[in-house]
Formats: C-alpha cells, structure tokens, sequence
C-alpha cells in the first residue's frame, strides 16, 4: 500500500505553492495555516504571507496588528498570534533558527502535536507520522477497517508506524491528499485510491455493498435548520475585526452602535470578546473606540 500511494502522488499529487519549499520557517507558516483551512486556499494566502514575512526575524519583530493584517480572510485569527509568539521564541531561544526535534518543536507556543510532527516530517526528514483529520480518516479506514478503529494514542502509533523511513514528508503529503481526494468524510471515492487494494474498509464495504460510513453515523438524521450567520456572534466579531484592520496603521477605530442585526450590547460583547483573545484592544479613555493590539 505504502508503494501504491507514494507512486500515485508522484504522479498526480497536488500541486501547492508552499509545497516546494523545504525552509523551516516557512513549511511552519504553512503548517499554522492550513489547520482548519482547505490546503488550496492556505496556499494562496502563504504566498502573500511570505512576502510580507520571508524569515522567521521579520515574523517576530512584526506588531500584532501587522500580522492580523496579513491574515485577514483565513479565519481563526488567535492562530496568527500564536505563530508570531513561536517565531519570537525561535528567535529568541533558539538563534533564529527552527529546532529540529520534535519535544522541542511541539514546546513552541501554539505548535500542538499535529503542527510539530508535520514541521519535523517535512522540514528535518523525521519519521513521524503528522495526524490531521484528512490522515485520520485514511488510516483509521485503510488500516482499522472504520472511522473508529483506534483511540487517539493508538492511531498515533499506527501513523508513526506507517512512515516511510526514506520519505517521510513525501508521505505526509501523500496521505493528505487521498484524505483531502479520495477519503472523503462522506461517500468516500473509493474507485479512484491508490490505497483501495489494502484497505480493509473498502474490503468490507464491497463485500456488504456499503457506498461509504458517515462521521458519527451511517444514517441520515433530521437536522435543525442553521441559524442564518450573520446573526451568530462568530459573524459580528470577524466584521469587527475586519473594521479594525481597515483602520490604518495605529489609528483607533470607531465601533458603530449597531452592525448588521446586531444591537449596542452584541457589539460591546464582541468587543470584550476580541480583547480578551488578545486581537483587539480598546482606546483607554473612548470604550466606542477600538484597534488592533500594536505590542
């Protein structure tokens, strides 16, 4: 199986910008974005981000407001934060450079498990296995037969297990790409995968003529119609956070006493909210008045 998957994305894996570097730093920016990001869209923004902050010194001299700047539209804003905290620690406790074993990575600020073994596969040649969600499924599948196979610890293992000594990053990409490709949370294409030969749940599902399990459960349940999301609260914090970076430079923002559907006390609680998170911070004398945080 391992020799079927590593053929198939020499011949056909996707190509992604940050793909075809082998710097550090860089495969750590990219890493911190595309966690909760498609990876194709975290390409495009990684190449503006790169430009803006080609080494790890420029990310970690950069205010918090810069950063926010140059994430806007990719979401989940701490994580900006969170990688500017790491490169400030790589600067400073590691002379700039980005350790290159896994303790030591996954001690950075804001580098969990996932971030660390996916830097140290693919920028050192370690051979650890990174788990996301797209591996999850591929493994839990390919190699449990089910969605549910293994408990965190023991996928863990599985993955660690299934490394090729040779090619490790090859391999994290590999299995991303037939989770992001083939392996799909619904109805997964199984026809098309490299790994189908070996896979014990694809085995399963053509012997009980099973077109695919679903995340949590294979039966299709009534679901409550969303809430429109412009009246969530996640809605009116992005907005305010977006009013705040069009303010320029270190310039306050001024907070309108209504957005969308939401009133005065919604916005004075998305505002608490983004100060508390660190992205935002208010004028000290005008609570209607807002910016990003400049240290």
């Amino acid at each position: 199986m391992r020799a079927a998957v590593l053929d198939s994305f020499a011949r056909r894996g996707r190509h992604l910008a940050f793909r075809a570097t082998a710097d550090p730093y860089a495969i750590l920016v990219s890493e911190a974005m595309a966690q909760q990001t498609q990876a194709a869209r975290a390409a495009d923004y990684w190449t503006r981000f790169m430009v803006e902050f080609p080494t790890v010194h420029a990310l970690a001299t950069a205010t918090p407001a810069a950063v926010l700047r140059a994430w806007r539209g990719l979401g989940y804003n701490r994580r900006a934060l969170a990688l500017r905290k790491a490169a400030i620690a790589i600067v400073a406790d590691h002379g700039g450079r980005v350790p290159d074993d896994l303790e030591t990575l996954v001690r950075l600020p804001g580098v969990g498990p996932y971030t660390a073994r996916a830097v140290a596969a693919l920028a050192f040649g370690r051979p650890v296995g990174a788990v996301d969600v797209n591996v999850r499924r591929v493994l839990s599948r390919a190699i449990g037969g089910s969605l549910d196979a293994f408990g965190a610890a023991e996928l863990q293992r599985v993955a660690d297990a299934s490394v090729p000594l040779e090619e490790p990053g090859t391999w994290t990409h590999a299995l991303m790409d037939i989770g992001a490709t083939f392996c799909r949370p619904r109805a997964p294409r199984c026809g098309g995968c490299p790994a189908v030969p070996w896979c014990r749940y694809a085995l399963a599902s053509s012997r009980d003529a099973v077109s695919g399990d679903y995340e949590g459960t294979g039966l299709r349940a009534a679901r409550e119609r969303p809430a429109r999301f412009e009246t969530t609260s996640r809605w009116l914090r992005g907005r305010l956070l977006d009013l705040l970076r069009d303010a320029p430079g270190e310039a306050w923002a001024a907070i309108p006493t209504s957005m969308g559907g939401h009133d005065g006390g919604s916005m004075t609680v998305a505002l608490d909210a983004l100060v508390r998170d660190g992205l935002a911070e208010r004028h000290p004398t005008d609570r209607r008045r807002a910016r990003l945080p400049i240290a």
